[in-house]
C-alpha cells in the first residue's frame, strides 16, 4: 500500500490525517494528487466512498501554502447540501495545522454565519451552486482570485439541472486557474463541460478496478416482500448479529417519517433525513448518526451522497430505487473504505420491471427476487438473525402508559378542582355523603363547573351547609341560583349566622 506520506505531501497534512487513524492512500488518491500538486487539470472519474475528496483536496490545500492571504483562493462546488458538509470537514480536517479557513456556503441555513466567515477572510469555500450564485450577486462572495477550482459530483449537478449555474460560476472565476474535475460516470454534457472550461485535463478512472473490490465487498440480498410486512422484516434485520450503523432508504418523505416513528416505537434508537425537515435538523440527525448516538438512520435520496460513514454495515432499501445509478448511489454507504457491507432491497409485486432493468444494468444475476416473509427461514440464515426475533425490542411504549395514567376522568377532574377551591378534603367529603342531588347541582353552579362533569364535585366547606337558612333552596322547591352564585356563598362564609336574602 502505498501511504500519504510516500506521495510528496507536507508533513503537517500527513500529521492531520494520520490523527484520524489515515495512513495508506486508496488508488484514487494515488493517482490524483501526484497530478494535483504541480497544477495539472484532471478529471477523475470515480464512485463515491472511494476517497477522491481527499484526492482533489489535499492538492488545493498544500498549493495554498501554509499561511495563504485572507479571501477566497479556492472554490469547491458540490451538489447538495449534505455533501457539502461531508467535503467542507474533510478539507477542515487537511487544514487542522495550517491558519488556512475554511467555510461551507449552501441554503437552508441562515447567511450571516456565512457572511462573516467570508468577511473574517475564509480561503476556501466548500458551497452549492444556488447560494454561491446568490452571494457572489450580492457582491458578498469574490471569487476573481479563486486559482483553485473543484467540481465534485459533477454528473449529479447535471442531473439536478445546475449546468448553467456552473458556467456562470466559471465565469466569475480567474481564466488561468487550476481545475479539477470529479464525476462518477461520464454523460456528453460533462464532457463538454470539461473540454470548455479546462486546460488539456488527463483522465484518470479509478472505476474498473475499484467497484469491482466494492461490489465484491457488498454482498447484495434482494427480497420480494409484502408492503405490510416490510416493517417487521427491518425490525429483525435490525436484531442481526454483528449489525453495526445502518441506513435505511425510502422513496418518499412521508414513508421515511411513518417508518421512523414506527421503528422509534418498536423501541429502536431512529434517525430521520429527509426534504421536509429543517436544514438544522437534517445536520443533527446526521452528526448524532456519524458519532453513533443513533444506529439506525432512515432518509430519502437527498442524502444518499451525503452520508460519508465508514462503520455503516447494512444498507436496507425500504423501496426499490428507479434506476441502477440510485441503486449504486444508495448502497455505496456501506462496503466503504474497503470493509464488508450487506445491502438489502425489497421489490413490490408492482416494482418487479424496476428490479429487472437494475438487474440487468448491474449484471446481478439475480432475475428473480426470493419471495420472502419476517418467518421465512432464508431470511435468518442470510441475515444471521437470532432464531426466536421479533420485530419489536420494547413489549409497550412507556409514553403511553404515562398517557393514561396522566388523563383523569372528566368527573375526577372537577373532583380535583373543587377539592383544591375548597382547601379542606375532609369537609368535601362530608358534603359527599350528605347531600342528595339538589345540593349537588347547587354546589356546581357554585363553582363554576359544568353540571355533567360534577356529579361527585362540591366544594363548600361544611359550616356553611349547615347553617341556617345556607341551602340551596327556599323550602318550597325553588332554586335562588342565578349563574352567579360562587360570590353571594363566600359573602355567606363572612357571617355569622342568619338566613340569606333569598334571590342573594
Amino acid at each position: 500500500m502505498t501511504t500519504f506520506a510516500d506521495l510528496g505531501i507536507d508533513q503537517d497534512i500527513v500529521d492531520a490525517i494520520a490523527a484520524k487513524g489515515i495512513i495508506d492512500a486508496f488508488p484514487i488518491q494515488e493517482q490524483t494528487i501526484p497530478l494535483g500538486l504541480p497544477g495539472q487539470d484532471i478529471i477523475g472519474q470515480a464512485k463515491t466512498g472511494t476517497g477522491k475528496t481527499f484526492g482533489f483536496g489535499v492538492p488545493v490545500v498544500q498549493r495554498l501554502g501554509k499561511n495563504p492571504e485572507p479571501g477566497v483562493k479556492a472554490l469547491i462546488v458540490v451538489p447538495t447540501r449534505e455533501l457539502a458538509v461531508q467535503v467542507y470537514e474533510d478539507i477542515d480536517l487537511l487544514t487542522s495545522n495550517r491558519s488556512t479557513s475554511v467555510v461551507a456556503i449552501y441554503g437552508g441555513k441562515a447567511y450571516e454565519g456565512q457572511i462573516d466567515q467570508l468577511k473574517a477572510g475564509a480561503q476556501i469555500v466548500v458551497g452549492t451552486p444556488g447560494r454561491l450564485i446568490d452571494l457572489a450577486g450580492q457582491r458578498l462572495l469574490d471569487l476573481s482570485n479563486a486559482t483553485e477550482v473543484v467540481l465534485d459530483e459533477a454528473d449529479k449537478m447535471l442531473d439536478l439541472g445546475f449546468l448553467a449555474d456552473i458556467e456562470k460560476i466559471f465565469q466569475k472565476v480567474p481564466a488561468v486557474r487550476h481545475t479539477q474535475l470529479f464525476s462518477a460516470t461520464m454523460p456528453g454534457p460533462i464532457v463538454a463541460l470539461a473540454r470548455r472550461f479546462m486546460n488539456n485535463p488527463i483522465h484518470i478512472r479509478a472505476n474498473d478496478p475499484d467497484e469491482g473490490l466494492t461490489q465484491a465487498n457488498i454482498e447484495h440480498l434482494v427480497y420480494r416482500a409484502h408492503s405490510l410486512d416490510k416493517d417487521e422484516i427491518i425490525a429483525r434485520i435490525l436484531q442481526s448479529e454483528g449489525r453495526g450503523k445502518t441506513v435505511v432508504f425510502t422513496r418518499t418523505k412521508r414513508a421515511a417519517q411513518r417508518l421512523n416513528d414506527e421503528l422509534g416505537d418498536r423501541g429502536f434508537n431512529v434517525g430521520t433525513v429527509h426534504g421536509d425537515m429543517g436544514q438544522e435538523q437534517r445536520e443533527r440527525s446526521m452528526a448524532a448518526f456519524k458519532a453513533g448516538k443513533r444506529d439506525v438512520l432512515i432518509a430519502t435520496d437527498v442524502a444518499a451522497r451525503g452520508i460519508d460513514v465508514n462503520d455503516v454495515t447494512h444498507v436496507i432499501n425500504h423501496t426499490i430505487p428507479d434506476d441502477e445509478k440510485t441503486y449504486l448511489h444508495r448502497v455505496g454507504r456501506t462496503g466503504r473504505a474497503g470493509k464488508t457491507g450487506i445491502a438489502v432491497t425489497f421489490v413490490d409485486w408492482e416494482d418487479l420491471h424496476k428490479w429487472a432493468l437494475i438487474n440487468r444494468a448491474l449484471d446481478f444475476g439475480k432475475p428473480e427476487p426470493v419471495e420472502t416473509y419476517s418467518s421465512s427461514p432464508h431470511l435468518y440464515a442470510e441475515l444471521n438473525i437470532p432464531e426466536g426475533t421479533k420485530g419489536r425490542l420494547t413489549t409497550a411504549p412507556k409514553t403511553q402508559s404515562v398517557k393514561t395514567q396522566r388523563t383523569p376522568r372528566p368527573e375526577r377532574a372537577a373532583d380535583a378542582a373543587a377539592e383544591q377551591g375548597s382547601g379542606d378534603g375532609t369537609t368535601r367529603r362530608r358534603r359527599r355523603r350528605r347531600g342528595g342531588s339538589d345540593d349537588k347541582v347547587g354546589s356546581t353552579f357554585a363553582e363554576g363547573v359544568a353540571p355533567s362533569e360534577s356529579a361527585t364535585s362540591d366544594a363548600a366547606p361544611a359550616v356553611d351547609r349547615d347553617a341556617e337558612g345556607a341551602g340551596t333552596h327556599d323550602g318550597k322547591g325553588g332554586e335562588h341560583h342565578d349563574g352567579k352564585s360562587a360570590p353571594q356563598r363566600r359573602r355567606r362564609r363572612r357571617r355569622s349566622g342568619g338566613a340569606a336574602p333569598a334571590g342573594a
